[in-house]
């Protein structure tokens, strides 16, 4: 919300721009799990702890730009009062001060602790709906979606239905079971539901990008990637500079989200399990799998010797960067160095 999460090998930051113009930052270090844990460095186990640690931080960065925006609000509103001469900003003696009644009233916070609670409640509801959100609308009705195409033309056994069966019988008859006859019929299968899953992870993003609010925050991504093109030319710095650098970058979310994709698809194809609830399961379980596959593909297509086939698998995410990121202003392009420069900050220096 009005800002950007800048991340470093060794810190975070992230910087918000108040209504006032003036622009708020918080930073702090990040534990070196492969530090600590040295199996967390091993490939494909890698991605997954990178990936839960990227949500913590998105998390923080949300709930922090959360709390500005409500200060902002509270503060707007208090001063709406002052200004339209709110008995509770009278003076002592019952004198009314003009001046005094365009200053905003001090706002009384609640308890911090009770706050960050019931933020932190906020946030774990928020992370399991999301989960069972993107469960249910990409994994679940695309392989539902697919069976009931595949029984409709005629590439997989239909069901017996009675002729007085029920309406869930006729629901369960069609969705419970997938019967196909061959290896080859499983591959296709599973085809059309990855092509299915990224047809509806394309709609998602682009009926998003319409509204004025998910606009804004297409911006502030494209003024992430500028800022980061920057700063990996050993460029100043500047608003300038960051301007002329492209807005897609191929170590983008975006980027790494249509690879998982890509690779469920290649990964699912094993997968040949009569009941639909056993391919759902599966398909489940092996996510972490499929997301650390994808995290090693996203982190050597971004170098310089990766070959042809790591650079194909990336390019659908770049094409839809064109959407997820839009060109900034100068001042969202401040936002985003301001970030970056606060992380840079709390890296350790080398000699």
């Amino acid at each position: 919300m009005e800002g950007v999460m800048m991340r470093t090998p060794s810190a975070y930051a992230i910087a918000c721009r108040r209504q006032d113009g003036s622009i708020v930052t918080t930073a702090e270090t990040l534990p070196k799990w492969s530090d600590r844990y040295r199996w967390l460095n091993t490939p494909v186990l890698r991605g997954g702890a990178t990936l839960i640690q990227s949500m913590a931080l998105g998390v923080k960065a949300l709930n922090f730009s959360a709390r500005i925006y409500e200060e902002d609000l509270a503060a707007k509103e208090e001063a709406e009062k002052a200004k339209a001469g709110d008995p509770a900003v009278a003076l002592v003696d019952g004198a009314i001060d003009e001046q005094f009644l365009k200053a905003p009233v001090k706002v009384i916070m609640p308890d911090k602790a009770v706050k960050k609670t019931g933020q932190s409640a906020s946030a774990v509801g928020s992370i399991i709906f999301a989960l069972l959100f993107n469960v249910l609308l990409f994994i679940v009705a695309p392989l539902v979606l697919t069976n009931v195409l595949f029984i409709a033309l005629g590439w997989a056994e239909s069901p017996v239905i009675a002729a007085d069966a029920s309406w869930w019988s006729f629901v369960k008859a069609y969705v419970w079971k997938i019967k196909l006859d061959s290896f080859g019929s499983w591959i296709s299968f599973n085809l059309i539901d990855g092509l299915i899953r990224m047809a509806f992870f394309i709609f998602m993003i682009f009926s998003m990008s319409f509204l004025k609010d998910i606009r804004r925050v297409f911006e502030y991504h494209g003024a992430e990637h500028k800022t980061v093109f920057t700063w990996e030319k050993g460029l100043d710095l500047t608003v300038e500079n960051a301007a002329q650098q492209r807005r897609q970058h191929p170590r983008c979310g975006t980027s790494f989200l249509m690879v998982v994709m890509l690779v469920a698809i290649v990964l699912f194809s094993v997968i040949n399990f009569e009941a639909t609830w056993l391919n759902l399961v599966v398909r489940i379980a092996l996510m972490p799998l499929v997301a650390g596959l994808s995290y090693e593909v996203i982190r050597y297509a971004a170098k310089k010797e990766s070959g042809p086939i790591f650079k194909f698998m990336t390019l659908p995410g770049l094409w839809l960067q064109n959407i997820t990121t839009q060109d900034p202003d100068a001042e969202q392009l401040e936002v985003a160095i301001r970030a970056l420069d606060e992380s840079l900050k709390l890296e350790p220096v080398t000699a």
